[in-house]
């Protein structure tokens, strides 16, 4: 799904000087590469705080205690996601409430977002799915409406852009209250290990996010409130800083890649291409085709037997997963994304992808939708 191995050898000298720097130095935690990678991703997202942690899935809980979410306070997001977003929810002893996504852009549904919300709604985390942006100008609106935090989910859209209705363009991750993002080594920004990062133009926000990163010390061995142990290694850092200036050339690649499997696929009936809403700039974390005619499976099988790597996410929708259960979800409320569970595949996606590799996996494709196999 992803070729790690050819983009190292693309900037393999850089990435092994600066990892030799580092074990030289014996700075491992703290070091001041960490620092560096937090402003230079602060420049390039045009943002006044960026807080490195450890993954992506402690960025959200983090964000999530800086906003003091106490047990009971609901938390609004989508149904169809990564587990992560809900987890953090359970974590703090919130109650996630699940909302239903949108049939085209997969991302959560502003309207089933206003008519979740009670007394009782604290948040509202939109999920920037598949590597373009959820509706910002609506979240935005119901937010101040209803005076609700956004902590947006940024782990699969980082470099992507949303337009705003007045023209104003902005950074996915950058909107709302606070962002989240993972460097995870498969994302479009991806360490060669764990790490993750918090963003926010808040000035009070970003002092907290900081202190609970580091067991809720502002001073060493002074505890001001009760924090985590979430923080990113020098080496991951470093490797992030060479990494960071190729962002835009990674994702254009991704587009490119995209636009080569649309038109390979055109024409095919039994295929829906990904829909590319106009006012985000889609940076391609998945290439997530929807099959047609109840034969996901069964292409998924021929894929696997013809050793062709593909993803099915979701292949369970969160509202019907164990450790999520709750009376109120009712699977008749998520008729979008149990369809969605059904028909979604996602094709290899990444910045060495070649027409060739594209040319035979969407022929495999094809053939077996044609009852060619």
């Amino acid at each position: 799904m992803v070729d790690l191995q050819t983009q190292y050898q693309k900037i393999k000298p850089e990435v092994d000087q600066v990892i030799f720097e580092v074990i030289h130095s014996t700075k491992f935690i703290r070091g001041p590469q960490v620092k560096q990678f937090e402003e230079e991703l602060a420049n390039y997202l045009n943002v006044k705080h960026v807080v490195a942690c450890g993954n992506g899935t402690d960025a959200l809980q983090i964000s999530l205690m800086a906003l003091d979410l106490q047990p009971g306070d609901e938390v609004i997001t989508a149904d169809f996601t990564f587990a992560a977003t809900v987890e953090v929810i359970k974590l703090l002893k919130g109650k996630p409430v699940l909302v239903d996504v949108l049939p085209d852009t997969f991302n959560i549904d502003p309207e089933a977002v206003e008519k979740a919300i009670t007394p009782r709604t604290k948040a509202i985390i939109p999920v920037h799915l598949f590597g373009q942006s959820a509706d910002m100008d609506e979240i935005m609106r119901i937010a101040r409406k209803y005076n609700l935090a956004v902590i947006e989910d940024n782990a699969q859209a980082i470099g992507s852009d949303f337009r705003f209705a007045d023209g104003t363009v902005k950074k996915t991750g950058t909107i709302g209250t606070i962002g989240t993002t993972s460097f995870f080594p498969s994302k479009n920004l991806g360490a060669y290990g764990d790490g993750g990062a918090i963003f926010t133009d808040d000035d009070r926000l970003a002092h907290r996010l900081r202190g609970i990163v580091n067991h809720g010390m502002y001073k060493r061995y002074y505890y001001d409130e009760v924090g985590v142990n979430s923080r990113l290694d020098t080496i991951q850092a470093a490797i992030l800083r060479v990494k960071l200036p190729h962002l835009d050339a990674y994702n254009e690649a991704r587009r490119r890649a995209a636009d080569v499997y649309d038109e390979l696929f055109a024409g095919c009936e039994q295929v829906i291409t990904p829909y590319r809403d106009p006012r985000s700039k889609h940076v391609f974390h998945q290439y997530t085709l929807k099959i047609k005619n109840g034969k996901r499976d069964a292409l998924a099988d021929y894929l696997k037997a013809e050793g062709i790597p593909f993803g099915i996410y979701y292949p369970v929708p969160l509202h019907r997963q164990k450790a999520y259960a709750d009376e109120n979800f009712r699977d008749e409320n998520f008729p979008v994304t149990n369809r969605l569970t059904e028909e979604v595949i996602s094709l290899p996606m990444h910045t060495e992808l070649d027409r060739e590799q594209q040319e035979f996996i969407v022929g495999k494709v094809k053939n077996f939708l044609r009852g060619k196999v």
